[in-house]
Order: C-alpha cells, then structure tokens, then sequence
C-alpha cells in the first residue's frame, strides 16, 4: 500500500503526498498571515502594557542612578549594620549629596527613598545644599545637618533602593512599612491598600449580586415575548451602549445628589421633609447604582442567549408530571441557565473590579476603590507603586478566575 501511495502524482507529476503538504502549508500560512494582524494588535496593546508595567512594579533606578559611590559600598558591605554606618558609609553619602547637588538629582535620588521612608526629600535637600562644605569626620558632621541621616530606617531604604530592582514596592502595597528594625505591619491608619482591595471585591461581588437579580426576569422577558416585542425590548437593552459613559454617569449625578430629581420627588410626595434629604451621592451608594447600571447589559446578554435556546416545551412537560411551577423553575429551567449566569457574573465581576471614571465622578472619598489608588500613583506619585498595586489586582483575579474553573468549569461559561 505505501508503494502504491507513493506512485500516485498529481495532473503536473508531482508525487501525491508532497502536494498535499506543500497545500496544508499554504493553507497554514495564509491562515496565520489572516489571523497576524489581530495577533499584533492583542501583543502591542495588551501583553506588552502588562509586561512593562509588571517590569516596572520591580524596577526604580531614581537612587542607584544618582549614588553611585554608595552604591558601591554597599556592594562591597552588605551585611553592615544599619543602626551603627561606619565613617566610610557617611563619607560616600557626602560625596554622591555634594555630586546630586551639581547634577540636580537631589529631588530624583530623595522622592526614590522617600518611598519607603517618608520626609527623606526635605532631608536629601538640606544635606545636598551642605555637603559640598563638610569636613571629616563625615558622621558627625552630617548628622550636625539633620540628625536623621543616622535614622537605621534610612540607611536599610538606602541599601534597597541601591539596587534597580527591588520588591519593596509590593511590600508597600501590602501596607508593610520600613521602620529602623526591618519591614513592619503599619498602623490601623496605614492599611489602606489592602482595605480598599478588600472594599474593591466586596463592591464587586455586591454589583454582580444585583445585575444578576436585575437582569435574570428582564433576560427571560426578552427569551419568551414574540419577536417583534423582544426587538423593541432589545433596543432599550443596548441604548447604554449608545450613549457616552460619561454622560450616563453626570446624569445619575442629576438624579441622585440632595437637590436632584429623586429627592425633589420624595419630598414633593411628602415622603421626606426638606431637612431630611438622603444622601446619595459621593458615597458607597452613589458608586453602587451608577455601577449597577452601566454594567446591567453586560449581565443581561449572556443570559438571554442562553435562555432564548431553551425549549419551553422542558416546562410544559415537567408541569405534566405533575411539578409546581417553583420545582420546574429549580429543577428544568434554572440549571440550563447557569452557563448564562456563569459567564454574565463573571463578565460584570471583572468590569467592575476595574472601573475606574465612575467612582471616580460618583463615589467621593467613601466611593473609591483600588482603581482610583492606581491611577492616582500613576498621575501624581509613584509609577513603581501603582504598577505594584495593578499586578497584585491582576494576580487576584487571575487566582479567583482559577478557582471559578474549578469550582464551577470555565467550559460552561456561554456568551452567545
């Protein structure tokens, strides 16, 4: 039989089997070469952002860059003792203050260690302006000029920030802080990062709980009215998605502050008095509503188009044998929507993890959450930090994307 493979040719003479070959290679060419362009644009605009900002979550060079001399004594002495530098150690640090002086990398060099140790800008400043004038013994006289530069919580953030790479941007997102006997838990007032990321998933979960109670009878109504109906019904589904996010979320600040329209109804039906207007805006609840509205559809959606395929004569033949109505809606009905369900929770929880404008424009100093800490590191503080807090969300979600396959299978999740 192999023989007799190899004697069939093509119409051009060609040996069968190389034809075929060289056809499946054009075929995966030319299906490569279709899918590239989207392959390019998910690697530039997704894989690449999220490894730069994993690289830069470890990576700070505003000290290591400007220190170079102590850099290399704490190269040559790792395992110094932080509470007692010797007089070697103060000597380097006047020579890279007096050089950051005449480069102007003092604000650089200080900003990079006032990360882990507050109020080390105005210190690096001072020292800087005087360092060009000190004399031996350098300890002492550096300590003349600020009595902190002996602090051993300075000199452990020095020696980690003279290194490029560090995690200790991590340990700050962890609410860790560097005090003079090593990395410490913070104070009760300190723990922000992990509270608000605590807050972000509660916040989340919340909003899911009620787009899912929302949306389940709304997507059933769509499932079962006749098509001319569920069309119409559909348009006002999908008109969110028409209108600018921005806009949806200045109108339910319209409808939802102390002057606006619902409390003006409340009191114009005598509900509340003037004096006791709720107060819905700026807060937890402003940020739940508009987010539970902007994420609706996303829920609605998956489960329509679960629920569109299911054949209400599974109903009608439960109730047959005899089952109420709440049996067939738990037994028959309820378990051919859960691939709906599983993939609308899934979809609004991940959305919501992230947003950021809406609580951003309705939720206030209560309505904030771990999105709205990163964007202002990245706009105002530290790039390094905001990528630390962003890969610990990334690295969350994808452990609870984990156990979500396992509990439930990532197989049954059904968009469409």
């Amino acid at each position: 039989m192999a023989d007799a493979a190899q004697i069939l040719t093509t119409a051009d003479g060609r040996p069968l089997k190389a034809a075929l070959a060289a056809a499946q290679g054009r075929a995966k060419r030319r299906a490569f070469l279709l899918v590239l362009p989207l392959l390019l644009f998910v690697l530039l605009t997704f894989l690449v952002p999220i490894a730069y900002m994993l690289m830069r979550s470890v990576e700070h060079d505003g000290f290591a860059a400007s220190a170079p001399a102590l850099v290399e004594w704490f190269d040559e002495n790792p395992d110094f003792d932080p509470a007692n530098p010797p007089e070697e150690a103060f000597a380097a640090l006047v020579q890279d203050l007096a050089r950051m002086q005449e480069e102007r990398t003092t604000g650089i060099a200080g900003t990079r260690i006032n990360y882990s140790v507050p109020g080390s800008i105005s210190m690096f400043k001072k020292g800087a302006r005087e360092a060009a004038g000190l004399e031996p013994p350098y300890k002492e006289a550096l300590l003349a000029v600020d009595a902190n530069f002996g602090r051993p919580a300075l000199w452990r953030g020095m020696a980690s920030a003279s290194n490029a790479y560090t995690a200790e941007f991590y340990l700050v997102a962890s609410d860790r802080k560097l005090t003079d006997a090593g990395w410490a838990r913070g104070g009760d007032k300190e723990r922000i990062y992990l509270y608000l990321f605590g807050k972000t998933f509660m916040i989340s979960a919340l909003i899911t709980v009620i787009c899912l109670l929302l949306a389940f009878p709304v997507a059933h109504l769509l499932a079962t009215l006749p098509m001319s109906k569920a069309a119409l019904l559909m348009i006002l589904v999908l008109l969110p998605f028409w209108t600018s996010l921005l806009v949806r979320t200045t109108a339910w600040i319209v409808l939802l502050q102390e002057q606006g329209v619902v409390n003006n109804l409340l009191v114009g039906l005598g509900l509340l008095d003037d004096k006791g207007r709720l107060s819905m805006m700026y807060n937890m609840t402003g940020t739940v509503v508009a987010m539970t509205h902007v994420l609706l559809p996303f829920m609605i959606l998956p489960l329509y188009s679960v629920m569109r395929v299911i054949p209400p004569s599974y109903a009608r033949a439960a109730r047959s044998l005899g089952a109420t109505s709440w049996t067939t809606f738990r037994r028959v009905y309820l378990p051919q929507t859960l691939p709906g369900i599983a993939a609308g929770s899934l979809l609004v929880f991940i959305l919501a993890v992230g947003y950021y404008i809406t609580p951003a424009l309705v939720g206030g100093a209560d309505g904030q959450l771990i999105s709205n800490l990163i964007q202002f590191h990245m706009s105002k503080s530290n790039w390094s930090l905001a990528a630390a807090i962003a890969a610990m969300l990334l690295a969350a979600i994808l452990i609870l994307y984990w156990i979500y396959d396992r509990l439930v299978g990532i197989d049954r999740l059904k968009f469409g």
